[in-house]
């Protein structure tokens, strides 16, 4: 039927009268590269930037009632792969009771190109596409096919800065991956969609759009109505199983959906109840786990033992430790509520966002000395009091100042409930962050509250002073690390910018030290100093992107890379990590790189991946959210026999990754 209504558009005279000329095509294209030199090894995206010609539109993968999807034939050089386009949220089109899932303005399609190690800078990749397509107006359709060709020049993988803004816009229009499934059921004469969707989320413009052919009746009505925190879409059409569809919840905007047969109804509010009381236990175990962190521990066991050492009644104790609860809670909401508007504002971003900024490195490197060179004597902080001293306003500002270096730490439990909150209404999600925060808080809340703890605290005397001294090490071994990490986003310059202004810092604390043993007005060199070495980390900019350094034996993580794995049948070991996670570097540390499991991996033909977020990575970003994850550490392993990855601990063992593959 569709071939003879094609035949008979073709043969009216409107239809020769609309005919292109000879080379005048009806969607212009172009294929553009996101990063001028992309480097050897590495994945770069490349988009199909098509315009319709006004009054004539393109279709979508399933283009509905009528129409064909595009076809793309790619010639590439040797060893050169590209992966399946990715394509954006399309319009709906209905011509004579026919609906067409269109593009009517400009569009781009994605391809994540992944380039072989080989090639040295300077080398060439040609690519050339030939594309057949349907183009269409309301009256006519013409099948055409163009030849593309771009060349990319190897160089260092710095994105093109003419195009970022543009490739912004694009990759909005991509649907997000839904992480957890929606049910549909059939009944008597209606099919019934139930997708999960928070209840505070903005939403408009919804329709479902069925990407698995035959699934639904395209032309059928939709009704879709909310019912707490999911969306159930009311159309007609017998699926055969599981489907795949992109809801659109907004212009140019939509989420990626797999739905699987399942009863539908009930309450369905109960359902994100538990989940949300399920993530705030995590979140509090989680939180209660970080305290033994090295960032966090010299300053908890200061601010307990400065409650032994003041030898305060009761009721000032609990009033210290509800102060210093509140600063770690009132922290973690904070970082929580604005994690959670920039992933409303279409940002890929997880817990410790802010750690892929090199200049909240360089601060945090300023804060870690100047904590530092407090606990090892060389000045004291007066009022407001932080660790150490006593006092409410004291113990609020050590509470947030330990939520705030706790960030670069995960932990067991930690992942998968900071994960659901990504998932859950705003103000479960909030109630989530605050049971992290609850966690942290909880020793030192419990010691405010239960006398028997405090008196089992040890009685104050010179060794406190030593303790203190003590307790300094691990902060400025917390610094060296962080130095370290702002080498790595922002090279060996940004480096040296962030020790100059450290130095620069500590100079001006020491020099406040010996002002406040003479009894002079001690803080005019440290205010001076302090604003000195801000305004230099201020102006640290991430270096350009550089090759992904790989443990032994392990390659950069791409998805067309684990897809080609995959399809030749062998077991993956992929893990995502960061530089400034704590956790993943003492997981690579004791168990990843050891020589047992190298030895394990190679005898059980495992393969390696390795995902580096440290920059924060949109495409990495984008899978480790599909995992249900809002950050890193995240280990999976892929058998050879197929099927879905299996999520492993984030705390790991060499005994756990040995035993993969056996």
């Amino acid at each position: 039927m569709l071939l003879a209504l094609l035949a008979m558009l073709w043969l009216t005279p409107a239809a020769a009268d609309a005919l292109p000329a000879a080379g005048a095509p009806h969607l212009a294209m172009r294929l553009v590269a996101e990063s001028a030199r992309p480097r050897a090894g590495g994945v770069v995206t490349v988009a199909l930037e098509t315009v319709p010609e006004a009054g004539w539109h393109g279709y979508w993968s399933n283009p509905g009632d009528a129409g064909f999807a595009a076809k793309f034939d790619w010639t590439l050089p040797k060893g050169v792969t590209v992966a399946a386009p990715k394509w954006p949220v399309p319009t709906t089109l209905v011509v004579a009771g026919l609906m067409n899932h269109v593009y009517e303005r400009p569009y781009a399609l994605l391809f994540d190109v992944a380039l072989p190690a080989g090639p040295a800078a300077g080398g060439a990749a040609p690519l050339k596409l030939h594309t057949q397509y349907l183009v269409c107006t309301d009256t006519i359709c013409v099948p055409e096919e163009q030849t593309l060709a771009l060349t990319l020049t190897l160089g260092d993988g710095a994105a093109d800065p003419a195009v970022g803004a543009t490739f912004a816009g694009w990759r909005r229009a991509i649907p997000q991956a839904l992480d957890a499934a929606a049910t549909w059921a059939v009944g008597k004469e209606d099919l019934r969609i139930a997708i999960p969707y928070p209840a505070a989320a903005a939403l408009s413009d919804v329709h479902f759009f069925a990407e698995t052919q035959g699934a639904l009746d395209y032309a059928a009505p939709q009704m879709v109505a909310r019912e707490g925190d999911r969306l159930v879409v009311t159309t007609k059409g017998k699926p055969n199983g599981a489907f795949a569809g992109v809801l659109r919840i907004g212009p140019d905007r939509g989420l990626a959906v797999r739905a699987v047969p399942g009863a539908i109804g009930g309450a369905p509010s109960e359902a994100w109840v538990w989940t949300a009381l399920l993530a705030f236990a995590g979140a509090v175990l989680g939180g209660l786990i970080l305290n033994v962190m090295p960032c966090v521990f010299p300053i908890l066991s200061l601010k307990a033992l400065s409650l032994a050492k003041s030898g305060a009644d009761s009721g000032a104790a609990r009033r210290e430790a509800l102060a210093y609860s509140a600063g770690v809670i009132l922290v973690c909401v904070a970082l929580g509520g604005l994690l959670l508007a920039l992933r409303a504002a279409g940002s890929t971003v997880g817990w410790a966002f802010q750690l892929q900024d090199p200049r909240v490195i360089g601060v945090l490197l300023l804060l870690v000395v100047g904590i530092a060179l407090n606990l090892a004597g060389l000045f004291e902080l007066p009022t407001p009091q932080f660790a150490g001293r006593g006092g409410a306003s004291g113990a609020f500002a050590t509470g947030a100042l330990a939520a705030f270096v706790a960030t670069p730490c995960t932990g067991p439990f930690m992942g998968a409930a900071l994960g659901a909150a990504l998932v859950l209404p705003a103000a479960a999600a909030l109630l989530v962050f605050a049971g992290l925060g609850l966690g942290i808080a909880l020793p030192f809340l419990a010691i405010g509250f239960v006398p028997a703890l405090r008196r089992r605290l040890p009685r104050p005397g010179a060794w406190m002073e030593r303790l203190r001294r003590i307790l300094s090490v691990p902060m400025f071994l917390t610094a060296l690390a962080l130095a370290w990490v702002l080498g790595r986003q922002a090279g060996v310059n940004g480096m040296g910018v962030g020790l100059a202004a450290a130095m620069l810092a500590a100079f001006g604390l020491w020099w406040t030290g010996r002002r406040q043993l003479a009894g002079l007005r001690p803080w005019l060199p440290a205010g001076v100093a302090l604003a000195a070495a801000c305004a230099l980390v201020l102006v640290v900019r991430p270096a350009p992107a550089g090759a992904t350094v790989a443990s032994q034996g392990s390659e950069p993580f791409t998805e067309t890379r684990l897809a080609a794995l995959r399809a030749q049948g062998k077991p993956v070991f992929a893990y995502f990590t960061a530089d400034w996670c704590l956790t993943c570097k003492v997981n690579e540390r004791t168990s990843i790189d050891t020589d047992a499991v190298r030895a394990s991996f190679a005898k059980n033909g495992v393969a390696v991946l390795v995902g580096d977020w440290t920059d924060g990575d949109p495409v990495l970003g984008r899978f480790i959210e599909a995992h249900n994850r809002a950050g890193v550490p995240l280990y999976l392993y892929y058998p050879e026999s197929g099927g879905e990855p299996r999520v492993l601990p984030q705390v790991l063992t060499p005994g756990m990754l040995t035993a993969l593959g056996v």
